[in-house]
């Protein structure tokens, strides 16, 4: 046997497996480079995954359905896409219910891995999806909860508000009520976020213009026995009422007030989800009060009418607050999607578009502060028939104080 001769067939053995191991990891290599390359192209195109969390049962159901059909509506308008991304659904019920708050926010954020979230009612609720969203960095608009940390201390570029703070209408009625005459008020609300806001709020407003809050009655979410504290309120004879009830609870305390004797005597003036989407229920107890809100039925404007057209053809219903909410938290994302070419991880970008974006919405053209809030006209409204008509506007171009927030 040649040794010599089989050592060099060995060593050309060697260097022919080295030279196509070298091959075989280049070209894995440039494998890799085009599928990196081809992934922005790839995220553009895959569906974008909207989370809904919102209530679906309880006190706050006809409150959710308004949200998601105004949201989807808006998106049925764009043809299915948002940002040129056609939008795929997964929906929470949270069941008003802050205890199951952080179990049902990750279910969207960890198990479905959702672009960005849309939710809620309950402010208590809202709270824990703000801080899920700043914690993990997902996008999250608010179409309704007006806690009012979200937009203070718990502000962040990747969270946005299509609704309002609680403090907007309750400061607006409190200057309304003061220049109605009125020196002595009680208050009467849930004692929870949205309610206690909403008489600081008011509270701001009245005292700022001489007014004075005599007492502040509340009582446990959701409970709706009214009857002590409205006897309460008959003792302490008060110039007026001002109140924060919203849905199935609203409902029962325009009732009660009505049955008690007390709307002849004592006006009673609330925060405008008092008539919002309860009249038909409140019938001819809720005629003739007075609340203040950022939406108004009948405002005239022909983005208001097309818009309550179609939201009439596609649900067979008319439109609310909660509607509008809905409806202008999807032309939010769609505004900011636009201008990133529909990615949804350029964060900084997105909320610059929006910050300088003026949105056309059925309440009429609102702006957002630094803080993500709407800056935006609060209408005092009245209740004739099954209408919040407007009365005019109590508040022009409000903007929130957004106090706390480090952005």
């Amino acid at each position: 046997m040649n040794t010599s001769k089989t050592q060099q067939a060995l060593t050309q053995q060697a260097l022919t497996q080295q030279a196509l191991s070298r091959r075989a990891l280049a070209l894995a290599a440039a494998a890799l480079c085009t599928g990196l390359a081809a992934l922005p192209a790839q995220a553009q195109t895959a569906k974008l995954k909207v989370g809904l969390m919102l209530p679906y049962t309880g006190t706050f159901a006809a409150l959710g359905t308004a949200i998601e059909n105004g949201f989807r509506l808006h998106v049925a308008e764009q043809g299915g896409k948002l940002g040129g991304r056609e939008v795929e659904f997964f929906k929470v019920d949270d069941e008003s219910d802050p205890a199951k708050a952080t179990d049902n926010v990750n279910k969207l954020i960890k198990r479905d891995n959702v672009d960005v979230l849309i939710g809620t009612v309950h402010s208590g609720v809202a709270m824990a999806m703000a801080k899920a969203a700043k914690d993990s960095g997902t996008l999250l608009i608010v179409p309704n909860a007006g806690a009012d940390a979200v937009t203070g201390p718990m502000c962040a570029q990747n969270i946005f508000r299509s609704s309002f703070s609680n403090w907007q209408p309750g400061y607006a009625m409190g200057d309304v009520v003061a220049k109605k005459g009125h020196k002595k008020v009680v208050t009467i609300t849930w004692k929870y976020a949205a309610g206690d806001e909403s008489v600081r709020g008011f509270k701001e407003g009245f005292e700022k213009a001489g007014g004075t809050v005599v007492k502040e009655l509340n009582l446990p979410f959701p409970n709706v026995e009214f009857q002590a504290l409205l006897t309460e309120i008959a003792a302490l004879k008060p110039d007026a009422v001002y109140t924060f009830f919203a849905g199935g609870g609203a409902v029962k305390f325009v009732k009660d007030y009505a049955a008690a004797g007390l709307k002849k005597n004592i006006p009673l003036y609330g925060a405008g989800f008092l008539t919002d989407g309860t009249l038909e229920a409140q019938g001819a107890d809720a005629d003739g009060l007075f609340t203040t809100l950022h939406y108004a039925d009948g405002l005239g404007t022909p983005r208001d009418q097309a818009f309550r057209k179609a939201y009439a053809i596609g649900y067979k219903l008319q439109p609310d607050v909660y509607a509008v909410q809905g409806y202008d938290a999807a032309q939010m994302l769609a505004t900011g999607l636009k201008a990133v070419g529909g990615d949804a991880s350029k964060k900084a970008e997105f909320a610059a578009a929006l910050r300088a974006a003026k949105i056309d919405s059925p309440r009429g053209p609102f702006t957002l502060s630094a803080a993500h809030n709407p800056v935006q006209d609060i209408y005092l409204r009245q209740v004739k028939g099954k209408e919040n008509v407007s009365a005019g506007i109590a508040s022009k171009a409000l903007s929130d104080p957004a106090r706390g927030c480090r952005m």
